[in-house]
């Protein structure tokens, strides 16, 4: 299948790209799953992601993230409620079913004229890291912006030197597609930018993918994996 088409001067050019734009802004209505549910993020998730956080103790969490550890419950309310506030990134609380927060992450340089958005700012606790529930969080933002919103593409960034989120990105699906030098300062030393993504045309293997993961029957009694999912 070619991925483009010849205009009437004989130059190779673009495919027609089908639908409506802008696409839509995200929603503020929740994300459920069978482990977490996700929410728009609001004040009164702080004192909760503040006990979450702290349980990483020595900080580790932060090297790649904006900010620092969180000194105490109002510095903790202080960056909820920016978060609460911010439209882009637009900040999701990752909560148990039983509502008790656990992670944040956001969708942020939200395009809609191109129908281009990323994931990011994803910051899981202790709590949540290397479980089921941090797996579905992802999968359940990533349906959103393909099934519900019609987005064509759905971006991953992180430092180049980020070796567990490289890997994470990867294992979701995400294709590398290159890093882009001294793309930015931050914390005032040099980051080199590694650029993933999903584009549209990937996305129903992909999220067939994850719903056979994360199906009851591939966990068992004691709620470990029986197959991988970079090997489904």
């Amino acid at each position: 299948m070619t991925d483009h088409r010849t205009n009437d001067h004989g130059q190779p050019i673009g495919l027609p790209v089908e639908g409506s734009f802008p696409r839509p802004f995200p929603p503020n209505a929740p994300m459920t799953g069978r482990f977490v549910r996700l929410e728009q993020t609001r004040s009164e998730h702080a004192p909760a992601l503040y006990e979450a956080f702290a349980r990483d103790d020595g900080g580790a969490n932060w090297t790649y993230l904006p900010g620092a550890p969180l000194r105490d419950l109002a510095e903790a309310q202080a960056w909820i409620e920016s978060c609460a506030k911010s439209t882009d990134p637009l900040f999701q609380t990752i909560c148990r079913l039983d509502g008790t927060p656990v992670g944040i992450a956001s969708y942020l340089r939200i395009d809609q004229a191109n129908g281009v958005i990323e994931v990011g700012h994803i910051h899981f606790s202790p709590l949540l890291q290397r479980s089921p529930a941090a797996t579905e969080a992802m999968y359940l933002m990533m349906k959103r912006a393909f099934d519900e919103l019609g987005y064509r593409r759905y971006e991953w960034k992180c430092d180049a030197l980020n070796g567990p989120s490289r890997r994470a990105a990867e294992r979701l699906g995400f294709s590398y597609e290159g890093t882009f030098r001294q793309a930015v300062v931050t914390k005032g030393r040099n980051r080199d930018t590694a650029w993933f993504s999903v584009i549209d045309s990937e996305w129903p293997t992909l999220r067939a993918r994850f719903e056979a993961w994360l199906d009851p029957s591939n966990f068992d009694a004691e709620g470990q994996q029986i197959v991988r999912l970079q090997d489904l």
